[in-house]
């Protein structure tokens, strides 16, 4: 599998437990990467986690195409602020920032991705933000960013034992685990699974013990 073509059929559904990945160094020193989808070489449509060794930094660079991210574990920062576990950063089309973390962090980024009319800037804090009711009983819901017909990203969880009902996929979805486990018709999936569902997919999601995941749907219609 070559470094600059990984997961690219966009047609096909994949699904990756990131524990089992091995980090590949990246050309920043105490930066390291965990690919999971990738066009590309260094500058490349990309879906990664990052991680960052304690007091490391990221050259100053911009991001023509966006960035996307949130913070999984540790402390992220950059000149605008510091972005602690669990916060949900877009920067759009044609900003720049420099990188750097004091205590060490890994986040899942997603980069070269977003529409040139996304223009503003997402900053949530999902651990303190006001979650609404889902589709089911036991489901809840915290909107991230939604654009009608082109994408909506959110953070949903299910209470132990929930199940929501059979769901149609049109422009695909991607989801990360963010604790417990999901589960559809196809398996289980634990903490740190990503699972990528193609466009026309159909899938019915359950938690026997319980799960917070991050979800995007609906970007997948049209992929370079």
């Amino acid at each position: 599998m070559q470094d600059d073509l990984i997961n690219a059929d966009f047609a096909q559904r994949v699904v990756v437990q990131t524990a089992d990945l091995p980090w590949t160094p990246s050309p920043q020193a105490g930066v390291e990467r965990c690919m999971l989808d990738r066009i590309g070489g260094e500058i490349a449509r990309a879906t990664s986690l990052v991680r960052y060794a304690p007091a490391s930094v990221f050259p100053a660079h911009g991001h023509a195409l966006g960035e996307e991210f949130l913070v999984l574990e540790g402390v992220f920062s950059d000149e605008h602020g510091d972005y602690a576990e669990g916060v949900y950063v877009r920067n759009p089309p044609g900003s720049r920032h420099s990188p750097r973390t004091e205590a060490g962090c890994v986040i899942l980024v997603k980069l070269r991705q977003m529409h040139l009319a996304d223009e503003a800037r997402v900053v949530i804090d999902t651990t303190s933000a006001e979650w609404s009711r889902g589709d089911a009983d036991g489901h809840t819901r915290l909107s991230l960013y939604a654009v009608p017909g082109r994408e909506q990203v959110t953070m949903e969880r299910l209470e132990a034992g929930a199940r929501l009902v059979e769901t149609d996929c049109p422009g695909g979805e991607e989801i990360f685990v963010l604790s417990g486990s999901l589960a559809d018709e196809h398996g289980s999936y634990s903490r740190r699974a990503w699972i990528r569902n193609p466009p026309g997919h159909r899938r019915r999601l359950g938690s026997v013990k319980g799960s917070v995941y991050w979800m995007k749907r609906g970007h997948l219609r049209q992929v370079p």
